[in-house]
């Protein structure tokens, strides 16, 4: 691939003069780009980008391409339909799925935007993604499979009858309930150019999903090279043993025999192994984690040598925890995201070698990894700047021994970023309660002014095992609260990837311990900043960020003016009884609040024990379909702090899971957010 003939520096921002803050409107019309994909050939980068219609109440994806010795830039679809699954094929042409002609087909499309034509004849199937071969000569696509009968169909003298009768578990999951239907793969061929009607069930009449439900999609199915088999990941459990269990396999399946093998039978699989994606050279790699019921566990990249059928842990020496990975074209090494000191970064393996090292550094996540030539192309945000897509070179600068070149080759927000103030992020490191150091982001307001004081968030992450990164959220935006006003404390407490698994494994089973007096550390230590009004100070957080709400209202000793808590757990004897993948359940909390060995986990980690001490106003927010963290939880707290005679809230979203999605209901949260911080913290 040709050198970017553009110099290796940053884009230079617009002459705009910024005067405006950013507000919940602004941050809704902000548009969104995705992963970058890379042709084949390496002269073109494919990705979308999603604007929000908030009248609409929904968005629209297009597609765009970026020639990447030019860099110009391409818009090749315009529709009143988003274009998605979008990618390249082997002969460097486009495939991609949308609704066009009302159900979803599939088309193909050039990179120049001509000769866009319809593939597909699905119909009204039920089909969610594809992958073409590699000698395009078939797909396979993800679809829905009926299995159970519905109430109707047991009883059919009984039309308008609503019931369910369940005798397992697993009957609802995440935000939806089970629709008596399996995520199967289907294999379709390809002649003269257009994809068979009709496909082949790859797993009929099986009562399992082909991939991890409820979010896992295309990237768990991959074929190999010659196109003669697939690999897929599956947990092949369902009921109880799905909802004790996190032990997902990769399974290889013969196309022409259905023959299937299960590939990480061994004992050192006992987690989740997922993501599989073949070399050039036939070799096989995939995450893997090595302890079953634990979600949060160290994710390594495993490889396994086409040659002899030996696998070989890349990042088993590696103290942090695999993201996401991508190949290298020429087979010779892989790329991949992983959490590190508060940011997300870019690392190169070289698989046969045995070399690993870090190849970007600085205060910004990268989202993605796709590689080609000698340049890695990744999405990269910060709590400052919405994610647009940079190319990486693979080797340093000049006699540098630290940076590699980053040319940036988008800016969508460019306009609306260049005429907003800019907040500022500060990396402190705070003393914790057992002398540890703890990485502590503090944002401040546009505009700071250090001879003033300021009401002051502290903001508690979810999880619990998710690092508190350099990200952008369309919802938990540090870069919004700063403009209307808040210093924003965001601690990497107890339990965050990035630091070590030892830290990140130390929150298991002791939710309300050390992360709680991180949480107070990190508050204490700001207060000590004279531009910290410690008299205006609030909590802020969702899922555990929410539990750590729920759990510091009783043991603030009124450190705190306010508290948000957004699906969070209040009592864990109830939660236990209504959430869905026990697993996460039995390694975090200990088990069933019902074994006398728990008994001590759920008196000194339920938030709902400690209400007597609540004294606090309080706002609660909650999903109707959130049944990670099922409704009662926020109504409990809810129903709590009004008998207690608490100024109490609560915002709830009936259509809502575990996030709030829809544009207008997130409108409806930012407003109320803020209004309750305001009158509490703003008087």
């Amino acid at each position: 691939m040709k050198l970017f003939y553009f110099a290796l520096t940053f884009f230079v921002s617009t002459n705009l003069v910024a005067q405006n803050i950013l507000t919940p409107e602004i941050l809704w019309a902000m548009t969104r780009v995705s992963d970058p994909k890379i042709s084949p050939d390496g002269k073109f980068m494919l990705y979308s980008e999603t604007k929000y219609d908030i009248a609409a109440n929904k968005g629209n994806s297009d597609l765009f391409i970026q020639t990447l010795d030019t860099r110009l830039v391409k818009k090749i679809t315009e529709t009143p339909f988003s274009e998605f699954e979008a990618k390249w094929t082997s002969s460097n042409k486009i495939v991609f799925m949308t609704a066009e002609t009302g159900n979803v087909e599939i088309y193909k499309i050039n990179p120049d935007g001509t000769g866009k034509e319809q593939l597909s004849n699905f119909g009204e199937s039920e089909i969610e993604g594809f992958l073409m071969a590699p000698d395009e000569k078939s797909i396979v696509t993800l679809e829905s499979v009926k299995i159970k009968q519905t109430i109707q169909e047991i009883y059919p003298d009984l039309p308008k009858a609503n019931a369910r009768v369940e005798d397992d578990l697993m009957y609802r999951h995440w935000d939806s309930w089970d629709d008596y239907k399996r995520k199967h793969v289907f294999h379709y061929t390809i002649e003269n150019g257009k994809i068979a009607q009709k496909g082949k069930d790859l797993m009929p009449n099986e009562d399992f999903h082909a991939i991890l439900p409820p979010h896992g999609g295309m990237e768990e199915i991959c074929y190999t090279p010659d196109s003669k088999a697939i690999v897929y990941t599956s947990k092949k459990k369902k009921g109880k043993q799905f909802a004790l269990s996190t032990n997902s396999s990769l399974y290889m399946m013969e196309l022409s025999s259905l023959k299937t093998t299960e590939i990480t039978s061994s004992t050192g699989y006992q987690g989740y192994d997922n993501n599989p994606s073949y070399s050039i050279n036939n070799d096989l790699a995939w995450l893997s984690m090595r302890r079953d019921g634990f979600e949060s566990d160290k994710n390594d990249l495993i490889i396994r040598y086409q040659k002899n059928g030996q696998d070989v842990n890349l990042t088993k020496d590696l103290d942090l925890s695999v993201e996401s990975y991508c190949w290298h074209p020429d087979g010779t090494r892989l790329y991949f995201l992983a959490a590190i000191k508060g940011t997300i970064q870019i690392f190169e393996v070289f698989h046969l070698a045995n070399q690993l090292k870090q190849i970007t550094q600085g205060q910004h996540n990268y989202t993605s990894v796709a590689a080609s030539g000698a340049y890695v192309f990744a999405g990269r945000q910060s709590m400052l700047e919405p994610t647009d897509l940079y190319a990486v070179q693979t080797q340093k600068i000049g006699k540098s021994k630290t940076q590699n070149a980053v040319i940036r080759l988008t800016d969508s927000n460019k306009e609306l970023m260049a005429s907003l103030k800019k907040p500022s992020v500060r990396e402190t490191w705070v003393e914790t309660s057992d002398g540890k150091k703890m990485l502590s982001w503090m944002i401040l307001p546009p505009d700071f002014d250090s001879t003033k004081t300021y009401p002051t968030l502290l903001y508690c992450q979810g999880g619990p095992q998710s690092p508190v990164s350099q990200f952008f959220s369309y919802r938990w935006n540090f870069m919004l609260m700063a403009s209307q006003g808040y210093i924003v404390v965001a601690p990497n407490r107890r339990g965050l990837p990035g630091f070590g698994q030892e830290w990140n494994d130390a929150i298991s089973k002791d939710w309300g311990g050390q992360a709680m007096k991180d949480y107070l550390a990190a508050i204490d230590a700001a207060t000590k900043n004279s531009f910290v009004d410690k008299n205006r100070l609030g909590a802020v957080g969702a899922s555990y960020g929410g539990y750590s709400v729920y759990y510091l209202a009783g043991i603030h000793q009124k450190r705190f003016k306010t508290f948000i808590s957004h699906c969070g757990l209040f009592n864990l004897e109830s939660w236990y009884g209504m959430t869905e993948e026990l697993f996460f359940a039995n390694w975090d909390i200990g088990g069933p609040y019902w074994d006398p060995k728990n008994k001590e986990y759920y008196e000194k980690n339920s938030p709902h024990r400690f209400v007597q001490n609540w004294d606090t106003p309080i706002l609660v927010i909650h999903g109707g379909k959130d049944f990670r963290v099922p409704e009662a939880e926020g109504m409990q707290a809810f129903q709590a702090a009004q008998l207690k005679g608490l100024k109490s809230k609560l915002l709830y979203f009936p259509e809502e899971g575990h996030w709030v999605l829809k544009p207008q209901n997130g409108l409806v949260w930012h407003r109320e957010f803020f209004k309750w911080l305001d009158a509490d913290l703003k008087p």
